[in-house]
């Protein structure tokens, strides 16, 4: 079920009408336990069986770490709950990527080995609800809270519809202390929730799917080598699209959840107006980029133990950060990119001096742009299906082609180009304020019309309903 289809929008009707007529909380928790199973079921029933042993698996398994005096028992209880919930993941998501990457290994070295293909379906958000659910076992264990007295509620919190398949990642003591009291009707909450969400779908179906989709296809569904002009308006139009599609769900499910009364934390702040790649991540899928500083990063050890370390641990972090992404060397390649980054800017703030020169506003817009392109340098693997045609862009991208015409139309390079433009400039004025901010200053009239506007476009433009990009991963 998607947030941009009309099933979706019958669907939550009914749980906003239910969640607010019905008086009893724990009744009022158990509705919205059993719509979000109907929810995850409408993609494929059978998974929800999935949701159901990690659910379990961390529920018993947290309680009994939490009762054990000895920390090797402690371990052991924590180690089930790896083992469960990252051997779901692995089989699920990684099965076919082993199974090929050991045939290639195997025909190497001169072993012709063709096993049946493994067919395995992958489970839509997994990847998030697997985070999630860790996070809370984790947690315990680490002493930064007990198990929650609640089944009810933690169930919720595994499950809970509108952030289930694609984040943001919540951690559970952000979420369940809001499970504790009924949530009464406020009419703020509907109307600022009901502005997130026609925010989002105007991001996802307008900006995503609409304007810059079709022209990053052109190239990246292409596998002749695109001109340089051509290549950078393809890429430029992807960096819009993932990010216009991927914040659009991250502000939908945010703006579901503040209409039911629960607030889930931010998920992007503006990252294509970041200064460095430590910046870019501060503002770019935070609840993941969090979740790995916290939990991978630094229990690797983070910054504490030299430079060295630091460097072996930053590329880790990002390489399965990469990994996480998808179940393709391109994407480990794509988070090995950001480590590398993310290790050069610390050997340069190493060594350049500290001035007033790099507060000036000139000079923070021309790092901005030159962290931006460094960006869409990394979406080319991201984006493409192979190496091959990953290099082939990358080699147009820095003129290193001899493509004698424009792989697109003049039509398609001046929407990318101007799309481009235009996302920086909202960018960087908004990269340290929010909408909320910035629309309460609005005269009244002015917000309606924005809304309007938003609304008759997206009226205008739905009907594909065309999946979120995150869904894959």
């Amino acid at each position: 079920m998607l947030f941009n289809s009309y099933t979706f929008i019958a669907f939550f009707i009914i749980v906003i009408s239910l969640h607010y007529l019905v008086k009893n909380w724990q009744v009022n928790k158990t509705v919205l336990l059993v719509a979000s199973y109907m929810f995850y079921a409408a993609w494929n029933p059978p998974f929800v069986i999935l949701l159901w042993v990690s659910t379990l698996a961390d529920w018993f398994l947290a309680r009994r770490i939490h009762v054990e005096d000895s920390k090797s028992r402690k371990k052991i209880f924590l180690a089930g709950s790896l083992i469960v919930n990252l051997g779901l993941l692995s089989f699920f998501k990684y099965g076919g990527f082993l199974v090929d990457n050991f045939s290639a290994f195997m025909a190497l070295i001169g072993v012709n080995y063709q096993p049946a293909a493994p067919d395995i379906i992958l489970p839509v958000g997994i990847s998030f609800y697997t985070f999630q659910t860790l996070s809370y076992t984790i947690d315990i264990y680490k002493g930064k809270g007990k198990p929650w007295h609640s089944f009810l509620d933690y169930a919720l919190y595994v499950t809970f519809f509108p952030q289930l398949v694609a984040g943001p990642i919540v951690r559970a003591f952000d979420f369940l202390p809001q499970c504790e009291k009924k949530k009464e009707f406020k009419s703020s909450n509907l109307s600022w929730g009901m502005y997130h969400f026609v925010i989002g779908l105007f991001l996802k179906i307008v900006v995503a799917d609409g304007l810059l989709a079709p022209i990053a296809e052109q190239i990246y569904s292409n596998p002749a080598q695109p001109d340089t002009i051509s290549a950078y308006a393809g890429t430029f139009a992807f960096a819009g699209q993932i990010f216009a599609d991927f914040s659009g769900y991250s502000t939908c499910a945010i703006g579901i959840a503040m209409t039911l009364g629960f607030i889930l934390p931010e998920n992007f702040r503006y990252p294509y107006a970041a200064i460095g790649f430590s910046d870019f991540w501060r503002r770019w899928h935070i609840s993941l980029s969090s979740w790995l500083r916290d939990y991978l990063y630094i229990s690797m050890g983070g910054n504490r133990k030299g430079n060295v370390r630091t460097y072996i641990n930053l590329s880790a972090t990002m390489l399965l950060g990469g990994l996480w992404h998808g179940a393709s060397w391109t994407f480990v390649v794509w988070g090995g990119l950001h480590g590398f980054y993310l290790i050069v800017e610390r050997l340069l703030r190493k060594v350049i001096p500290a001035g007033k020169i790099w507060e000036r506003k000139p000079v923070k817009v021309i790092l901005a742009l030159f962290t931006f392109w460094l960006v869409c340098i990394t979406w080319v693997f991201f984006r493409a299906d192979t190496f091959t045609h990953a290099f082939d862009i990358i080699e147009s991208m820095f003129g290193l082609q001899n493509a004698s015409m424009l792989s697109l139309r003049l039509k398609d390079l001046a929407i990318s180009y101007f799309a481009t433009i235009v996302i920086l400039i909202i960018h960087w004025n908004m990269r340290d304020t929010s909408v909320r901010r910035v629309t309460e200053k609005m005269p009244a009239f002015l917000r309606i019309i924005i809304l309007a506007a938003m609304l008759l476009a997206i009226v205008t433009l739905s009907g594909d309903d065309r999946a979120f990009i995150y869904f894959q991963f």
